[in-house]
């Protein structure tokens, strides 16, 4: 027992956070691109049985070998879920892509469906993963964090192309910049609905938001290399992709530290 725990320390020792075997190619492609394989290893797809078959209906972010971090809007308690770990193509068979099934699904407990307010949840797999190239956590940033306006990030996921195109089949990444709270606030942005608890990306009218479906994260490179997860996809405008002044809103995941230490320490 000791050799293996010995084993899994080493292994997570070597792989650390945030930092891909296979570094993301990252350019300034405004609606979107395909990304380099497996660049992305702790960007996971949740699955549901609501059509009698999985499917996938939202994006997460593994955070450590047995929790993974998604919005609360994308759970339903009527269906059961899986995750998909390490896939690139949602459509082809990968010998890097394993499957758990899901042990406990957490929400925030004043997640508030109207006004997106603690678009947050927690998802405890079935068994814990064995880091490798292709499945790693990201970093969980410090409390508090707030990214300064114009900090480039990226937003990842299989969502859709364009407005009412089809879901992406290779996972997409897009160049999403940060805007600040003052202005995303403003009344001809997202007014009142964006708190100082969410994180605004995009909505120069060209960058497109459609390509990190829900629940998916904000990626963000610190300065020492490593990525941190410092936004979780919550919503965004219904008129379409590329709307000018209507970026897309994500939960801001320095705000909930203690909330997702908390849960994980008590499940």
């Amino acid at each position: 027992m000791r050799r293996l725990l010995v084993l899994a320390f080493v292994v997570a020792s070597a792989y650390g956070c945030g930092l891909p075997t296979f570094p993301p190619v990252l350019s300034r492609v405004v609606a979107g691109e395909d990304v380099r394989p497996h660049s992305w290893p702790w960007q996971i797809s949740l699955q549901s049985d609501s059509s009698g078959r999985w499917r996938h209906v939202c994006g997460g972010t593994l955070i450590s070998s047995d929790w993974v971090l998604t919005a609360a809007h994308c759970i339903n308690d009527r269906y059961k879920y899986r995750v998909e770990l390490g896939k690139h193509s949602l459509k082809a068979s990968e010998e890097s892509s394993i499957a758990r099934r899901t042990a406990k699904i957490i929400s925030h407990e004043d997640y508030n469906i109207l006004l997106s307010r603690n678009d947050i949840a927690l998802i405890k797999l079935s068994s814990p993963v064995t880091f490798s190239d292709t499945i790693m956590p990201a970093c969980l940033p410090d409390r508090g964090v707030v990214l300064p306006h114009g900090s480039p990030c990226y937003v990842t996921g299989w969502g859709r192309l364009s407005s009412s195109g089809p879901l992406a089949d290779i996972l997409q990444q897009a160049l999403l910049p940060v805007v600040g709270h003052d202005t995303c606030s403003k009344p001809d942005w997202w007014s009142v609905l964006a708190t100082d608890k969410m994180v605004c990306a995009g909505g120069d009218g060209i960058t497109a938001g459609c390509n990190g479906d829900s629940g998916g994260p904000l990626n963000c490179q610190n300065p020492d290399g490593a990525w941190y997860v410092n936004g979780v996809v919550s919503f965004g405008s219904g008129q379409g992709c590329n709307v000018f002044q209507k970026p897309t809103v994500f939960t801001q995941v320095s705000s909930y530290i203690d909330w997702i230490n908390t849960v994980m320490t008590n499940y």
